[in-house]
């Protein structure tokens, strides 16, 4: 008994001794964190144009002694950085990339710069865990879907688990993401004088007003979590010709999908409605990629709930809820994952509005970005220490290489 004792005395003692190198390493950068942060922030770029951004982070870990690799999957924004070699791989996604107009309005300079502590935070016990830290620099995560460029290109095939927070006004675990596609829609008509002789026209914007209002009816029998958006980015360039050429970009959701694959069909429909009725060609291309619908991992969500709570922050289980969509979606179907959201006061402002961006260098979110980066790095020693979990992991990079 008295042998038995003393076992667990040194596992308590060696779990807090790894839990206090990592603190320590993310309190060693919390400044060049916090102004990586604002760096991101002050210099928002838009996707795939993140090319300030993607440097700033690339040259960061490279001074920290990660291998960094730029312009990973042909994607010239993204990156790779590892340290270590052990042959448990964890992984932690930096985003980067703002909004077109509203900056960093959905918080990715916290997001990127949390990952990019993580990551550091993890590396000071990669040799003593067996660990491989991975930072994975994924551009356009607001548009095209950088997550899911680069699991084509093979980037995540030898993570076990991957993680990462995102900026929010709470904090919370559990929650799913809708999967999301998207579309850009061109109508081509006949260009002909308004006034003089319109009957010669064939309206395009007409086209587009139609499959708009076809479907604003449409949601009626829309399943429950299905939702279309859009808006037309040309109409026209003289009030007094009949357009000739309109366009827009659609984006449809679903729960998951397979239910996006339905809804979808039935928004085709309401585009070749508009194209019917008025005689406009109708072009409809897929933009970007379609983003699949977020499982988190239950017990790496219990392991990141102790260790934020134990950073004294109150994390809110939000399972079965689901919020907006992430590319993240994609890489949980294949890795183990969790995306929490990590909370600071916003005055109520949500993502994607400039009342969000305007919070984005606050107090609070400076210390969401060190937490985030503490309790992330925790969850990955904590997966590396516990050889249930170590062994499940490997297990499944195996199953998937058919080994």
């Amino acid at each position: 008994m008295t042998t038995h004792t003393h076992d667990i005395r040194d596992i308590h003692t060696a779990a807090d001794e790894v839990s206090g190198a990592v603190e320590s390493a993310v309190r060693t950068y919390a400044d060049l964190l916090v102004g990586l942060s604002h760096s991101l922030h002050d210099e928002p770029e838009t996707a795939l144009q993140e090319h300030r951004s993607a440097a700033k982070i690339a040259d960061l870990m490279a001074d920290a002694g990660f291998a960094v690799t730029r312009g990973v999957g042909e994607l010239p924004t993204a990156l790779v950085a590892t340290y270590g070699t052990g042959d448990l791989v964890v992984a932690f996604c930096a985003e980067y990339d703002a909004l077109p107009g509203i900056g960093h309005a959905c918080g990715h300079n916290v997001n990127g710069a949390a990952a990019v502590g993580a990551a550091l935070g993890l590396a000071a016990v990669a040799d003593r865990l067996g660990l491989t830290v991975k930072l994975v620099g994924t551009p356009a995560e607001e548009d095209i879907g950088g997550k899911v460029l680069l699991l084509d290109e093979g980037v995540f095939d030898d993570v076990a688990a991957a993680m990462m927070v995102h900026a929010a006004p709470y904090d919370s675990v559990g929650a799913s993401s809708l999967a999301i596609g998207a579309w850009d829609i061109a109508y081509t008509g006949t260009p002909s004088h308004a006034a003089v002789a319109p009957w010669e026209g064939v309206n395009a914007l007409d086209a587009m007003a139609l499959a708009h209002t076809a479907i604003g009816l449409l949601r009626q029998q829309l399943p429950p979590g299905a939702l279309v958006h859009g808006i037309v980015t040309e109409g026209g360039q003289a009030v007094n010709v009949i357009p000739a050429r309109t366009t827009a970009r659609y984006e449809v959701r679903a729960p998951s999908l397979e239910a996006l694959s339905a809804v979808r069909d039935r928004v085709r429909a309401c585009f070749e409605a508009g194209a019917l009725a008025t005689g406009a060609e109708l072009e409809l291309r897929v933009h970007g990629r379609d983003f699949a619908e977020l499982r988190q991992d239950p017990y790496m969500t219990g392991a990141y709930v102790r260790a934020a709570e134990a950073l004294g922050r109150t994390v809110a289980a939000r399972h079965g809820e689901t919020l907006a969509s992430t590319d993240m979606g994609n890489v949980s179907r294949l890795v183990p994952t969790i995306h929490p959201t990590i909370g600071y006061e916003t005055d109520g402002a949500l993502q994607h509005t400039p009342e969000f961006t305007a919070h984005g260098k606050t107090p609070g979110a400076d210390r969401a970005v060190l937490d985030g980066a503490t309790a992330l790095a925790l969850v990955g020693a904590e997966l590396a220490a516990t050889e249930e979990q170590r062994s499940r992991l490997l297990a499944g990079v195996a199953s998937r290489h058919g080994r």
